[in-house]
Protein backbone atom coordinates (compact mmCIF):
# COMPACT_ATOMS: atom_id res chain seq x y z
CA UNK A 1 0.00 0.00 0.00
CA UNK A 2 1.23 3.29 -0.89
CA UNK A 3 -0.13 6.70 1.12
CA UNK A 4 0.57 9.98 0.04
CA UNK A 5 2.32 12.50 2.20
CA UNK A 6 2.78 16.19 1.00
CA UNK A 7 6.22 17.41 1.90
CA UNK A 8 6.28 20.93 3.73
CA UNK A 9 6.67 23.28 1.22
CA UNK A 10 6.23 22.03 -2.58
CA UNK A 11 7.95 22.99 -5.88
CA UNK A 12 6.35 25.45 -7.68
CA UNK A 13 4.33 24.65 -11.12
CA UNK A 14 7.23 23.65 -13.85
CA UNK A 15 7.85 25.68 -16.88
CA UNK A 16 6.30 24.32 -20.33
CA UNK A 17 8.45 21.77 -21.52
CA UNK A 18 10.00 20.67 -18.37
CA UNK A 19 9.72 16.97 -17.43
CA UNK A 20 8.12 16.36 -13.55
CA UNK A 21 10.24 14.71 -11.68
CA UNK A 22 9.89 11.39 -10.70
CA UNK A 23 8.05 10.62 -7.41
CA UNK A 24 9.74 9.61 -4.62
CA UNK A 25 8.99 7.63 -1.18
CA UNK A 26 10.37 6.37 2.08
CA UNK A 27 8.92 3.46 4.13
CA UNK A 28 7.94 4.10 7.08
CA UNK A 29 5.74 1.72 9.93
CA UNK A 30 5.43 -1.02 7.39
CA UNK A 31 3.96 1.90 4.52
CA UNK A 32 5.70 3.28 1.45
CA UNK A 33 4.67 6.86 1.44
CA UNK A 34 4.92 9.26 -1.32
CA UNK A 35 6.16 12.38 -1.40
CA UNK A 36 5.96 15.69 -3.37
CA UNK A 37 8.94 17.56 -5.01
CA UNK A 38 10.42 19.92 -2.52
CA UNK A 39 10.65 23.74 -3.60
CA UNK A 40 14.15 24.46 -4.47
CA UNK A 41 16.90 25.66 -1.62
CA UNK A 42 19.00 24.47 0.72
CA UNK A 43 16.68 22.15 3.55
CA UNK A 44 19.02 21.59 6.98
CA UNK A 45 17.39 18.33 8.35
CA UNK A 46 17.99 17.22 11.84
CA UNK A 47 18.34 13.30 11.95
CA UNK A 48 18.92 11.31 14.90
CA UNK A 49 21.47 11.01 17.76
CA UNK A 50 21.36 7.42 18.53
CA UNK A 51 17.52 6.01 17.74
CA UNK A 52 16.85 5.43 14.39
CA UNK A 53 13.13 5.90 15.36
CA UNK A 54 13.46 10.01 16.35
CA UNK A 55 13.31 10.97 12.67
CA UNK A 56 10.66 13.32 12.06
CA UNK A 57 8.17 12.15 9.45
CA UNK A 58 8.90 15.60 7.53
CA UNK A 59 12.46 15.19 7.65
CA UNK A 60 11.84 11.50 5.71
CA UNK A 61 10.09 13.20 3.05
CA UNK A 62 12.64 16.17 2.69
CA UNK A 63 15.35 13.55 2.53
CA UNK A 64 13.16 11.34 0.11
CA UNK A 65 12.37 14.23 -1.75
CA UNK A 66 15.19 16.07 -2.20
CA UNK A 67 18.23 15.96 -5.52
CA UNK A 68 21.03 15.19 -3.02
CA UNK A 69 21.43 14.70 0.42
CA UNK A 70 24.61 16.55 1.83
CA UNK A 71 26.37 14.42 4.20
CA UNK A 72 28.70 14.64 6.55
CA UNK A 73 29.84 11.20 6.33
CA UNK A 74 28.08 9.09 3.86
CA UNK A 75 28.96 5.91 5.25
CA UNK A 76 27.00 7.03 8.40
CA UNK A 77 23.89 8.85 6.23
CA UNK A 78 23.62 5.84 3.74
CA UNK A 79 22.74 3.51 6.44
CA UNK A 80 19.61 6.03 7.82
CA UNK A 81 18.51 6.34 4.05
CA UNK A 82 18.84 2.71 3.81
CA UNK A 83 16.45 1.95 7.08
CA UNK A 84 13.63 4.05 5.23
CA UNK A 85 14.17 2.92 1.77
CA UNK A 86 15.44 6.47 0.79
CA UNK A 87 17.63 6.11 -2.55
CA UNK A 88 18.09 9.60 -2.84
CA UNK A 89 21.93 10.18 -3.98
CA UNK A 90 24.52 11.42 -1.20
CA UNK A 91 27.01 13.75 -1.47
CA UNK A 92 30.00 14.36 0.99
CA UNK A 93 30.02 17.83 2.76
CA UNK A 94 32.43 18.09 5.77
CA UNK A 95 34.41 20.09 7.68
CA UNK A 96 37.77 19.79 5.26
CA UNK A 97 34.99 20.77 2.27
CA UNK A 98 37.01 24.01 0.68
CA UNK A 99 34.91 26.91 -1.51
CA UNK A 100 34.97 25.19 -4.76
CA UNK A 101 32.41 22.26 -2.99
CA UNK A 102 30.71 25.40 -1.67
CA UNK A 103 30.68 26.73 -4.31
CA UNK A 104 29.46 23.88 -6.61
CA UNK A 105 26.42 23.33 -4.57
CA UNK A 106 25.53 27.10 -4.43
CA UNK A 107 25.16 26.38 -8.61
CA UNK A 108 23.41 23.05 -8.01
CA UNK A 109 20.88 25.43 -5.95
CA UNK A 110 20.64 28.11 -8.26
CA UNK A 111 19.95 26.06 -11.27
CA UNK A 112 16.62 25.10 -9.31
CA UNK A 113 17.77 22.34 -7.10
CA UNK A 114 16.13 21.23 -3.60
CA UNK A 115 19.37 20.07 -1.54
CA UNK A 116 19.32 18.32 2.13
CA UNK A 117 22.07 19.19 4.47
CA UNK A 118 22.46 16.32 7.61
CA UNK A 119 25.26 15.79 10.26
CA UNK A 120 26.39 12.60 11.38
CA UNK A 121 23.82 12.96 14.07
CA UNK A 122 21.49 15.61 15.63
CA UNK A 123 20.72 18.88 14.32
CA UNK A 124 23.58 20.06 11.70
CA UNK A 125 26.26 22.97 12.11
CA UNK A 126 26.02 22.79 15.87
CA UNK A 127 29.59 21.40 16.68
CA UNK A 128 29.00 20.11 13.22
CA UNK A 129 30.39 21.18 9.61
CA UNK A 130 27.47 23.36 7.89
CA UNK A 131 27.96 27.07 8.77
CA UNK A 132 30.18 28.18 5.73
CA UNK A 133 27.60 26.60 3.08
CA UNK A 134 24.72 28.50 4.72
CA UNK A 135 26.42 31.39 5.05
CA UNK A 136 27.30 31.11 1.30
CA UNK A 137 23.78 30.21 0.18
CA UNK A 138 22.39 33.06 2.17
CA UNK A 139 24.42 35.41 0.06
CA UNK A 140 23.94 34.46 -2.47
CA UNK A 141 20.20 34.97 -1.56
CA UNK A 142 18.94 31.04 -2.08
CA UNK A 143 16.12 30.00 0.45
CA UNK A 144 17.05 28.17 4.06
CA UNK A 145 14.47 25.76 5.32
CA UNK A 146 15.10 24.24 8.51
CA UNK A 147 13.44 20.98 9.17
CA UNK A 148 13.98 20.49 12.89
CA UNK A 149 14.23 17.74 14.98
CA UNK A 150 16.95 15.97 16.98
CA UNK A 151 19.70 17.79 19.15
CA UNK A 152 21.82 16.30 21.83
CA UNK A 153 22.20 19.57 23.50
CA UNK A 154 18.49 19.55 23.97
CA UNK A 155 17.99 15.78 25.06
CA UNK A 156 21.12 16.62 27.36
CA UNK A 157 19.80 19.44 29.28
CA UNK A 158 16.10 18.31 29.59
CA UNK A 159 17.65 15.01 31.58
CA UNK A 160 19.90 16.28 33.38
CA UNK A 161 17.85 17.46 36.14
CA UNK A 162 19.46 21.44 36.29
CA UNK A 163 17.79 24.44 35.66
CA UNK A 164 16.53 24.92 31.92
CA UNK A 165 15.22 28.18 32.22
CA UNK A 166 18.60 29.55 30.69
CA UNK A 167 21.81 27.86 29.26
CA UNK A 168 24.69 28.41 27.54
CA UNK A 169 25.79 26.07 24.80
CA UNK A 170 30.00 25.97 24.65
CA UNK A 171 30.63 22.89 22.59
CA UNK A 172 34.38 21.25 23.23
CA UNK A 173 36.79 22.99 25.54
CA UNK A 174 40.21 23.20 23.94
CA UNK A 175 42.24 20.13 24.54
CA UNK A 176 45.32 21.32 25.96
CA UNK A 177 44.87 21.75 30.03
CA UNK A 178 46.30 25.29 30.23
CA UNK A 179 43.95 26.59 27.62
CA UNK A 180 41.16 24.33 29.19
CA UNK A 181 41.66 25.78 32.13
CA UNK A 182 41.70 29.50 30.93
CA UNK A 183 38.39 28.87 28.54
CA UNK A 184 36.92 27.91 32.13
CA UNK A 185 37.52 30.89 33.83
CA UNK A 186 35.62 32.83 30.95
CA UNK A 187 33.14 30.31 31.82
CA UNK A 188 32.33 31.40 35.89
CA UNK A 189 30.53 34.43 35.33
CA UNK A 190 27.84 32.65 33.16
CA UNK A 191 24.51 33.10 34.53
CA UNK A 192 22.78 29.84 33.23
CA UNK A 193 23.66 26.30 32.86
CA UNK A 194 26.78 24.91 30.59
CA UNK A 195 26.53 22.32 27.65
CA UNK A 196 29.58 20.91 26.84
CA UNK A 197 30.51 18.25 24.09
CA UNK A 198 33.28 16.00 25.86
CA UNK A 199 36.04 13.16 23.88
CA UNK A 200 35.35 9.88 25.73
CA UNK A 201 39.09 9.83 26.48
CA UNK A 202 39.62 13.51 27.76
CA UNK A 203 36.16 13.39 30.19
CA UNK A 204 38.37 12.51 33.57
CA UNK A 205 40.80 15.57 32.80
CA UNK A 206 38.48 17.93 31.87
CA UNK A 207 35.61 17.17 34.74
CA UNK A 208 39.10 17.21 37.50
CA UNK A 209 39.96 21.14 35.65
CA UNK A 210 36.31 22.23 35.64
CA UNK A 211 35.92 21.31 39.49
CA UNK A 212 39.40 22.99 40.24
CA UNK A 213 38.34 26.03 38.50
CA UNK A 214 34.36 26.78 38.93
CA UNK A 215 34.17 24.51 42.08
CA UNK A 216 33.84 20.73 43.42
CA UNK A 217 30.34 21.78 44.80
CA UNK A 218 28.55 22.72 41.29
CA UNK A 219 25.85 20.10 40.42
CA UNK A 220 26.37 18.37 37.49
CA UNK A 221 25.55 15.39 34.84
CA UNK A 222 27.60 13.30 32.41
CA UNK A 223 25.10 11.87 29.80
CA UNK A 224 26.35 9.26 27.57
CA UNK A 225 24.91 7.29 24.53
CA UNK A 226 21.56 9.89 24.85
CA UNK A 227 18.95 7.45 22.93
CA UNK A 228 20.70 4.74 21.99
CA UNK A 229 21.00 1.12 23.83
CA UNK A 230 23.22 1.73 26.74
CA UNK A 231 22.20 5.59 27.51
CA UNK A 232 23.74 6.47 30.76
CA UNK A 233 22.68 9.63 32.92
CA UNK A 234 24.96 10.49 36.29
CA UNK A 235 23.99 13.20 38.25
CA UNK A 236 26.10 14.85 41.09
CA UNK A 237 28.45 17.63 41.82
CA UNK A 238 31.42 18.18 39.50
CA UNK A 239 33.67 16.96 42.25
CA UNK A 240 31.99 13.89 42.66
CA UNK A 241 31.68 13.60 39.33
CA UNK A 242 36.03 14.03 38.77
CA UNK A 243 36.40 11.10 41.32
CA UNK A 244 34.14 8.81 39.79
CA UNK A 245 35.48 8.82 36.25
CA UNK A 246 39.34 8.99 37.87
CA UNK A 247 38.45 5.79 39.39
CA UNK A 248 36.61 4.46 36.49
CA UNK A 249 38.63 5.44 33.57
CA UNK A 250 37.50 6.88 30.40
CA UNK A 251 34.08 5.78 29.17
CA UNK A 252 32.87 5.09 25.68
CA UNK A 253 30.84 6.50 23.21
CA UNK A 254 29.04 10.15 23.13
CA UNK A 255 29.18 12.26 25.64
CA UNK A 256 27.70 15.70 26.76
CA UNK A 257 28.37 17.26 29.93
CA UNK A 258 25.92 19.59 32.09
CA UNK A 259 26.77 22.18 34.62
CA UNK A 260 25.01 24.36 37.55
CA UNK A 261 25.30 27.85 37.37
CA UNK A 262 26.96 29.17 40.06
CA UNK A 263 24.46 30.91 42.70
CA UNK A 264 24.51 34.37 43.26
CA UNK A 265 26.46 34.48 46.60
CA UNK A 266 29.36 32.16 44.41
CA UNK A 267 29.04 34.68 41.28
CA UNK A 268 29.77 37.98 44.05
CA UNK A 269 32.99 36.29 45.58
CA UNK A 270 34.54 35.33 42.44
CA UNK A 271 33.98 38.06 40.89
CA UNK A 272 35.17 40.14 43.72
CA UNK A 273 38.12 37.81 44.06
CA UNK A 274 38.81 38.37 39.90
CA UNK A 275 38.46 42.60 40.67
CA UNK A 276 41.05 42.11 43.30
CA UNK A 277 43.37 40.29 41.34
CA UNK A 278 43.33 42.91 38.95
CA UNK A 279 43.75 45.77 40.95
CA UNK A 280 46.65 43.87 42.90
CA UNK A 281 48.65 43.80 39.27
CA UNK A 282 47.93 47.51 38.58
CA UNK A 283 48.40 48.65 42.36
CA UNK A 284 52.46 47.46 41.69
CA UNK A 285 52.81 49.80 39.38
CA UNK A 286 50.32 52.53 39.32
CA UNK A 287 48.82 54.47 41.96
CA UNK A 288 45.53 54.00 43.38
CA UNK A 289 43.87 56.57 41.37
CA UNK A 290 45.41 55.32 38.40
CA UNK A 291 45.26 51.51 38.98
CA UNK A 292 41.18 52.21 39.67
CA UNK A 293 41.14 54.25 36.90
CA UNK A 294 42.42 51.27 34.17
CA UNK A 295 40.69 48.38 36.12
CA UNK A 296 37.48 50.26 35.73
CA UNK A 297 38.48 50.28 31.99
CA UNK A 298 39.04 46.79 31.65
CA UNK A 299 35.79 45.28 33.11
CA UNK A 300 33.77 47.64 32.71
CA UNK A 301 32.55 48.23 36.33
CA UNK A 302 31.86 51.77 37.78
CA UNK A 303 34.74 53.71 38.99
CA UNK A 304 33.52 54.43 42.42
CA UNK A 305 33.07 51.20 42.69
CA UNK A 306 36.72 50.23 41.70
CA UNK A 307 38.60 52.91 43.13
CA UNK A 308 36.45 52.16 47.31
CA UNK A 309 38.26 48.54 46.53
CA UNK A 310 41.31 49.71 45.58
CA UNK A 311 41.68 52.15 48.44
CA UNK A 312 40.79 49.00 50.74
CA UNK A 313 43.74 46.56 49.32
CA UNK A 314 46.01 49.50 49.12
CA UNK A 315 45.21 50.24 53.04
CA UNK A 316 45.14 46.08 54.13
CA UNK A 317 48.30 45.04 52.44
CA UNK A 318 50.50 48.61 52.63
Amino acid sequence: MTRRFDAPTTAPPRKPGQDRPRATTFTAFGLASETEPLSPGLHIVATPIGNLRDITIRALATLAAADAVLAEDTRVTRTLLAHYGITTPLLAYHEHSNDAVRERMVSRLRAGEALALVSDAGTPLVSDPGYKLVQAVIEAGIPITPVPGPSAVMTALVAAGLPTDRFFFEGFLPQKAGARRNRLEALIQIPGTLVLFESPHRLPEMLADAAAVLGPNRPAAVTRELTKLYETIRRDTLGGLSERFAEDGPPKGEIVVIIGAATAVERNAEGDEALDALLRTALERHSIKDAASLVADETGQPRRLVYTRALALARSEG
